[in-house]
Parts: structure tokens; sequence; C-alpha cells
């Protein structure tokens, strides 16, 4: 309990509900319980957690040999590189079915120590009291077979303490992380995660495709691209790249997935999720036809990353460090869906139908993580298969647990994916191997047809938005702000007062957005109307009290007019004057910081110190751009 956290020497320390996680589990253990469930949203560092709870149990030599198990190789690659960096040549990962027992860190898939052939069960070369501690990573997840897998491994090592680890504990009658674990001793929700600041807020474009919402039915005798008669029925969002595949549909996706990024920042890391496999390829393929100038820059610059895709999961390190700049659109099915650290993901794309609580959450999670020093505060999701509907469910406001009851003839372990109605659409699709070669076939015999020439359109088009506590706002965006402004200020003088004291403007601004006002979609929206771009201050004068909305371009003419540069002598005119230039560009944030004294066309004025020694001082510069402020905003 007395051992200290790991410290490199750097500012990186465990956050406070880390720590409260950490120290209950330290304590819990110091008191003999031996199952310990933590359930943490996807984002607030699970793993960081797990290692310095590892860290202080091995120093203090409490737990002297232990095992991380997970169930995917980047999960345990990313651990080993990053989070457990620090126990060194005491940490080794279990390969080739070979059990070294001179370490005393062991990091492994839980298929790596399984096997369905007794010779095959590694795990069984090490005695079963050989482990002092397990820890289970996403504990939640698995199949059936992986499900027994880990479940087989806890039993046989059963005197070893266990720490189980989700975001999406699974609860049915029959299989359970509580009965396994006992109930959570430590919860942090997405929520929570969000109003506390540490998960990325996000904002929802929801597209409906014509097709989707009417359906699609085959003139009597029609035949697809490959000369396979297309059975006579309606085909539906269902059926859509799984037993039908309308090329159009594609094109319409990644056509609007682009025009978002052009709209944006074509760099910004995205990921798009699929169907499967074969619709992922063909995401990808209509996104470089989309994007050809970038993709001539760099073919990475869009990237298939699936399992079966030997150069793609090649590349899934540079998709996820912040410093690689390619691959910059990532198309998967469900090898990206959890486990990626993608710090500055900004665009999740649901082009796959999800139904699972649990799937949605882990998906969602790729983009929760904020990056400051890359600009990442927030993300958007992209949804062309109304998958985001399962916002509204209790359940994702509640408690992160999926409930599932089995029938008598079922499988007990509750599925990672919905099952949908059992019909003739019902099909295993298969994800590798020669048939997902062949146009218009799949495993089970039904044809998956490919047609090339059935138009498709955007129905409906709405950007949805949610507040700090994650609820919809249903309201316009206009009357929201309103009264979220309302909130702050009780009159338009009092808020004139406080910009006017404000040292920093921007301040100001990143408050009211903790605060849940959207100043990029109110300027769009405002823009959209009157053509014209608006900084912060006129967006909040003009919602919250109908001010008529000046131009940053209009604010510094007043200025130029006034004559108000005739006071200061000529280099401080010409300093002030180019600011107000960057104002009318750029906005009030850049005008602020003494740094734009390094950028052109300061630079011809002199040194950053020169220019201030202009004004006889750094306090006198200072008091000069807030002036220059009040001179702009009382116009």
């Amino acid at each position: 309990v007395t051992q200290d956290y790991f410290s490199d020497g750097s500012d990186k320390s465990p956050r406070y509900y880390q720590v409260l996680a950490i120290n209950k589990t330290i304590e819990a253990i110091a008191r003999g319980r031996n199952r310990i469930l933590l359930v943490m949203a996807t984002g607030t560092g699970k793993t960081y957690t797990a290692f310095q709870i590892i860290w202080r149990l091995w120093k203090s030599r409490v737990k002297k040999r232990i095992l991380f198990l997970a169930d995917r190789n980047i999960l345990v690659d990313q651990t080993m590189t990053n989070d457990f960096k620090p126990f060194g040549s005491a940490m080794t990962k279990i390969r080739k079915r070979h059990a070294d027992k001179s370490y005393e860190i062991y990091l492994s898939l839980y298929q790596a120590v399984t096997g369905n052939e007794e010779e095959k069960n590694i795990y069984r070369q090490f005695s079963p009291d050989f482990f002092d501690l397990i820890v289970i990573d996403e504990c939640h997840r698995g199949s059936a077979a992986a499900d027994s897998a880990w479940r087989e491994i806890l039993e046989y090592f059963a005197s070893a303490a266990q720490i189980g680890l989700t975001a999406t504990p699974k609860e049915t009658k029959a299989v359970s992380n509580i009965d396994y674990f006992g109930d959570p001793i430590y919860t942090y929700s997405l929520r929570q995660g969000i109003d506390d600041g540490f998960l990325a807020p996000y904002k929802v474009v929801r597209i409906d495709l014509d097709r989707d919402l009417t359906g699609w039915r085959p003139d009597k005798g029609m035949t697809d691209k490959y000369g396979n008669e297309i059975e006579d029925r309606i085909y539906n969002q269902k059926d859509f790249d799984k037993t039908l595949i309308l090329e159009q549909r594609t094109r319409v996706v990644a056509k609007k997935i682009t025009a978002f990024l052009k709209q944006t920042d074509r760099f910004d890391k995205s990921i798009v999720f699929c169907e499967n496999i074969d619709h992922a390829e063909r995401m990808r393929q209509a996104l470089v036809n989309e994007n050809p100038d970038l993709v001539a820059q760099n073919r990475k610059y869009v990237m298939r990353i699936t399992g079966d895709n030997e150069e793609g999961k090649a590349e899934l390190d540079n998709f996820i460090f912040p410093e690689s700049r390619y691959p910059v659109i990532a198309t998967t099915s469900k090898l990206m869906s959890t486990g990626v650290d993608a710090q500055t993901c900004k665009l999740i794309v649901l082009d796959q139908r999800i139904q699972s609580m649990t799937e949605f959450k882990q998906i969602i999670g790729r983009g929760t993580r904020i990056n400051e020093d890359y600009g990442k505060y927030y993300f958007t999701i992209m949804d062309f298969k109304k998958a985001t509907e399962l916002f509204a469910d209790p359940d994702f406001d509640g408690d992160p647990v999926q409930s599932y009851e089995p029938q008598d003839d079922e499988s007990p372990v509750p599925p990672d994916v919905f099952e949908e109605d059992q019909s003739e659409n019902d099909v295993t699709y298969p994800e590798t191997g020669e048939d997902r070669e062949r146009p218009g076939l799949v495993e089970s015999g039904v044809r998956r047809y490919v047609v090339a020439n059935v138009e498709v359109k955007v129905a409906a088009e709405r950007v949805q938005y949610f507040d700090a506590a994650g609820r919809l706002i249903t309201e316009s965006l206009k009357d929201y702000t309103r009264k979220a402004l309302a909130r702050e200020y009780a009159s338009l003088d009092e808020f004139l007062s406080q910009w006017s004291r404000a040292e920093k403007k921007q301040a100001i601004i990143d408050e009211l957005s903790e605060q849940g006002v959207f100043f990029d979609a109110l300027a769009d929206e405002i823009g959209q109307q009157s053509g014209k771009e608006f900084d912060p201050f006129d967006l909040v004068c003009h919602v919250a009290w109908d001010m008529p909305p000046l131009t940053r371009r209009e604010r510094a003419e007043q200025v130029k007019k006034r004559n108000y540069f005739t006071r200061y002598g000529k280099q401080a005119r010409r300093v002030l004057e180019a600011l107000l230039d960057k104002y009318a560009d750029q906005g009030v944030i850049h005008i602020e910081e003494t740094q734009i004294l390094t950028i052109a066309p300061f630079t011809e004025f002199g040194t950053p110190l020169e220019i201030i020694r202009a004004f006889g001082g750094l306090d006198q510069y200072r008091q000069a751009v807030n002036e220059l402020e009040q001179a702009l905003y009382s116009a």
C-alpha cells in the first residue's frame, strides 16, 4: 500500500480517477480480495492504470510473477512498447508456444497459451501457483471459444489474484463478469470522462441515403454486373454490402466523407467502419478515386487496415502515432474497433450496422481520446446506417452494462454483435479465403449480387449536437445557444463588461465552449444564412441579444476610419496596423500572443525585442494590444 507510483521524471502522473482505481485495487488485494473488476470508459487509460497497479505490487514484492492477457496482438504489442516499457528486461511476450520461466512480467494473447489440443495449452507448462497476479484486458470480449479460453486459464491459476479490465462488462444469467469478479471495485464512465474534460465530446452528422430508407427491388430477370440473375425481392439496409452491393452507394459515401474532410482538414485522421473486409476494400478504392491529388502525393493516404491485409496491419502503428502523417484514412471492419489508441482520430465514419451497445461504445471510443498538442479536443461521428440511434438507449448514459438473457436452446455467451431476426438474409459472410475474391458468391452458397447502375442519392442530412452530459440537443442551435449564454450572463452589458475586462478573449471563448456553445457550428449556420464570416464575439451578441453582427473586416475598417493610430510613433503604428490586418484575416486569438511578432510581416519591423521597445516595453505593448481590442469591440 505504501509503494510509490512509477515516475519517469516527466509530468505524466495518474489522473485523479486513475489514482482512485489504483488505490482501491491495491487496498482490496492487501485485504486479501483475489477477484477484482475495474470498469473504465474507453480512452480513460485502463492499461496505464493496470501498469501502475502491477508496478506497485511488483516493486513491493507483494506479487512477484504477473501475467497480462489480451485477445489481440496489437493490444499486447502496444502495451509492451508504451505503458509497460519500464519493466524492461523483466518482461517478455509469450511466443511460439514456449514457456520461458526466467521472467517476472509475462504478456500474452489468450490464443497463444491455449488450444483445442491438450499439448497446445502452453499455460499448463507453468505450475498452477506460478503466477501471483493475472490481469485480463477487455475481459468482456470474445466468442464462446475465447470466453471459455480465458476462463479456463483463470481457473487453472485460481490461487492468483485476478483483475478484470473492461469498458463494457457483460451480464447474462449464465455468463457474468460481475458474477466471476464481483461488483466493480471502481467505475469511471464515458459521461464522467467528458464532463471532466478527459474525453473528447462529439457531434454527429447523420446521413440517410434514399435506397437505405425505401429499399430497392430489381426488375424481373435483372442480372448483376457478373451475369448473376438477382433474386426478386425487396433489398434494404440489412442487405447492402452483404447480400447486395450497390456500387453507387459506396461512391456516395466516399464523396460525403471527402467533402467533409475538404471542409475541415483533409489530413485529419479518420476511421471508416465497414460491414466486412470486402466492403472495406471497395470503400478504400472509392476514397482513392475521390482523392487522386493526395493519393498521388502518397499512396498511403487511404489504406485498408483489416485482419487479412499484412500491408495494412503493418501501417497500424503509423496511423496511431500522432507524429506520423500517413495513413490518414483507414477503412476497416473489426480490427480497429477496440484497443487502438488513435489519439488524433477526429472522424469516425459508421457505414456498418451496429446494434450491440458493447460494440458501439468500443467503436465510439476510438475518437474519445484528447491530444492537446495536436489540437484534438473533439471528434465527429458520420453515420450512414443509423448506428447513432443507440445514443438514445438508456444504457448508453447509464451504467455501461450489456444485458442478455439466453433462451433454453441458445448459447449462454452473449453475442458481440446483435443478432438480427433470423430470415433468409441471415448469412455468414467470409472475410478471408477464396470465396471473398469471387464476385457474386458467399460462403453458404447465397450469392452476393453486385449492381453498378442503380442510382443512390442523399435523402436527408442533419448535424446533431450533444451537450456536456451527453444528451442530444433537440432544439434549434440558436435557441440552445441563447439558453446556454443566459445561464452565464444576465444581460448584454454583463457580457460586454467581462469581455472588456478579460486579459485574453480566448479564455472567455474556451469557457463558453466548455459550457456547451458550439462556435464552429454557429459560424457555419449564420454564415450560410448571411454569406459572411463572424468571430465569436459577434456570434454571441447576435444569437443571445439580437445585435447586428459585423465581420472582422468591417470592425477593422471602422477602427481605421477613426484615425486610431495617430497617437503612436511610426514603427508602433505599422505594427498595430499589421495586427489589425491579422485580426481581420484570422481573429482575435492570433493577435493576443507575442509569438505573432516572430512571423511576417512583423519580421520586417525588427526583432520581437525591438518591436516591443518601440512601445516602451512589454507592459506597454500588451496595453496597446488591449486598447486595440477595446477599439475593435466598441465599434
